[in-house]
């Protein structure tokens, strides 16, 4: 295991309310294997999309926390929801008093930055947590960049427990994938991209796909995510010298090590991970 204080060079912290943020862990690994990497996953509070910002700010800031202990220089919210209710917050109130040399990003922005170079229609639609649907935060954040597109959000709170709970290729989530799709084009029937804003929802892609009209391009982050990373350690050299090069992964969890290990064989294909339980406070 990583030592468990801050030190001169640790992993970079990967944080998710469950397992969702694995699918951006894994092109994390898989773009940039040079890394080390530390995950935790709030399993036992998952989910995070029907709770009030402040419960997310608090939940996401003690995540947060343990990781800076666990000698993380940088933490990346895998998670849409936290990224959109604690993410400011954190980077603006709370990490001057923390530790001003490190650093907390999300997964918005990245996704934001590119939308604007495959949509023709300029109507984009955006499926994701109720959490981050009010927010407002992709609609806001694209618009800062690309003025002229129209963002159209609808919640999925099925999906999350769907893979929460390993049913997301079962048939009974077909009904739920396809019911919040119509719902969507139903709004706007100019939308010819769709954002899976929810690190959850790439393992219902097959689904997703299969309810979306051929036409509609579906944009999922890991990809987006890890190529903004890259460039981010590219251009911090200094923060890049402090994450540490031993191509090491770990994992935390809230809840059952098995479980979590059991679930992570599906995400990342991966049977041997090094788990172990976490308290967060």
């Amino acid at each position: 295991m990583f030592p468990l204080s801050a030190q001169k060079t640790g992993p970079i912290g990967v944080f998710d309310s469950g397992y969702g943020g694995l699918t951006i862990l894994g092109k994390f690994r898989e773009l940039l294997p040079q890394y080390d990497y530390l995950y935790l996953g709030d399993n036992a509070r998952t989910p995070y999309g029907t709770r009030s910002y402040e419960i997310v700010y608090e939940f996401t800031l003690e995540a947060v926390k343990k990781l800076f202990e666990l000698g993380c220089p940088l933490v990346i919210l895998a998670c849409n929801t936290a990224s959109a209710k604690a993410l400011r917050s954190i980077q603006q109130n709370d990490l001057p008093h923390l530790d001003p040399t490190r650093r907390v990003l999300g997964v918005i922005r990245p996704t934001a930055e590119y939308i604007g170079n495959v949509t023709n229609t300029r109507h984009v639609g955006l499926l994701a947590t109720a959490g981050t649907v009010k927010s407002e935060s992709y609609p806001l954040e694209i618009k800062k960049i690309f003025p002229d597109i129209h963002v159209t959000g609808v919640p999925c709170p099925m999906w999350v427990p769907l893979v929460e709970n390993n049913e997301y290729s079962s048939e009974g989530a077909d009904f739920f994938v396809r019911k919040y799709i119509e719902m969507l084009l139903n709004e706007d029937p100019q939308i010819d991209t769709i954002i899976l804003g929810c690190t959850h929802y790439p393992l219902l892609k097959d689904k997703i796909r299969q309810y979306t009209p051929a036409h509609i391009r579906l944009i999922s982050q890991g990809e987006l995510v890890a190529e903004s990373l890259k460039d981010y350690l590219h251009r911090h050299a200094d923060m890049n010298a402090r994450c540490s090069h031993n191509g090491r992964c770990e994992f935390l969890t809230t809840e059952s090590v098995e479980k979590f290990r059991e679930s992570a064989s599906v995400f990342l294909h991966d049977t041997d991970v090094n788990v172990r339980s976490v308290v967060l406070e």
